[in-house]
């Protein structure tokens, strides 16, 4: 791996803010920043000490998002300045990184990802892309990937994982819970890479002969057949599906894969387990910001989801991601409880029993399907609680 230097020059900041005057003016496969935003960050004040990354962390921090930006990624999005230019041929942003209004002396990259990295999962990404200092990772995927692609949660964004499987209330008006699903002959699709289905299984939950895994995030296979059960998530299809897919404009009804039991760590903060001793110094200080970010998205999410849906709105390869969407989202990551303190009170903590029941719970499931995982997985080798600061309740 290159050597990179963790002391930030401000460099990228020169040519960010030079890259987001031009695209102001050019809307040239980048960004929708305005005049006023690129003067906003040029007058943004500086954080004081106790906030200052430019020593501790690389000049441009670049996080791997594990799908298009969207309201669950708020603890991260949220650190994102105004100034930012979006980028979409990457699919990514930069701007300066902000932590309670100042400038932490260090910028942040946020690449997209799902379909603009190729499907890929967020550890195979890390490892084949050395740029890449912290990628989202839920807590199954962090499993998976712990013989060949190891990488180390720091702070979970998610307390669990919002996935759903729905249906057609008037198709299946006696519905309430996937289990009731599993005991009828009834077609559930979801996609390839998602680990939970398997799990469904292996719990007596679901039947292998429901499973179609053909799932492609678009709503027409639904539609066309209201037979069927399918994936999704609590914080998204059914707000789109009742308000914004014409073809279908009524409600759905939904169970959470949580309620059934599948209570895994969602989108953790992760970094490559070779790597996080030399990012140790940086994350000491940015865990904590990232924690209060998210708790602060709970109590007032207006500014990050306006981010959200201004960068969404800016590049024609994203689902679009509306104002009625993240506002939906939001109020229910607050009320369901997926943005949440954790049993200690404190936002964005890790309960290492609950780790360590999630590992020994998946291995078996996982090498069933030929992840080779040891029988043994000590916690402690994927999650880490030494960056999280207790302050944060």
């Amino acid at each position: 791996m290159t050597p990179r230097s963790p002391f930030a020059t401000r460099t990228v900041r020169a040519v960010t803010l030079a890259t987001a005057a031009i695209c102001a003016t050019a809307l040239a496969g980048c960004g929708s920043d305005s005049d006023t935003e690129t003067a906003a960050a040029s007058s943004l004040q500086p954080a004081p000490a106790e906030y200052d990354l430019s020593t501790v962390c690389p000049e441009n921090v670049v996080v791997q998002l594990q799908w298009q930006p969207q309201s669950d990624m708020a603890g991260v999005i949220g650190l994102l300045g105004p100034g930012y230019s979006i980028d979409t041929d990457t699919k990514s942003v930069t701007g300066p990184l902000v932590f309670d209004g100042g400038d932490t002396g260090v910028d942040i990259t946020l690449r997209a990802g799902g379909p603009a990295i190729g499907f890929q999962s967020v550890p195979s990404a890390m490892y084949a892309d050395d740029s890449i200092d912290l990628g989202l990772v839920h807590g199954d995927q962090l499993i998976a990937a712990a013989t060949d692609q190891r990488v180390v949660g720091v702070t979970p964004l998610l307390q669990y994982n919002p996935s759903i499987l729905m249906w057609d209330p008037q198709t299946h008006p006696d519905q309430t819970t996937i289990a009731d699903i599993g005991k009828t002959d009834e077609t559930v699709v979801v996609s390839k890479d998602q680990i939970f289905p398997q799990w469904l299984v292996a719990k007596g939950l679901l039947k292998e002969s429901q499973l179609d895994t053909s799932y492609d995030g678009a709503p027409a296979r639904f539609v066309g057949d209201p037979t069927i059960a399918q994936q999704g998530f609590a914080n998204s299809e059914p707000y789109t599906y009742e308000h914004e897919t014409p073809s279908w404009n009524k409600p759905i009804a939904y169970a959470m894969v949580k309620d059934a039991g599948y209570d895994v760590y969602a989108s953790n903060v992760s970094v490559r387990a070779d790597r996080l001793e030399e990012m140790s110094p940086c994350l000491e200080k940015l865990v904590p910001m990232i924690q209060q970010t998210g708790k602060d998205y709970v109590g007032s999410p207006e500014a990050i989801n306006a981010t959200i849906v201004d960068w969404v709105s800016a590049d024609v390869g994203f689902t679009p991601y509306s104002e009625g969407e993240a506002a939906y989202s939001a109020e229910l990551l607050k009320d369901k409880a997926v943005i949440a303190p954790g049993t200690d009170g404190v936002w964005g903590s890790y309960d290492m029993a609950k780790a360590q029941s999630n590992i020994d719970d998946l291995t078996p499931i996982l090498n069933g399907g030929g992840a080779g995982l040891p029988t043994q997985l000590p916690a402690d080798q994927l999650f880490t609680a030494e960056f999280i600061s207790d302050q944060v309740r």
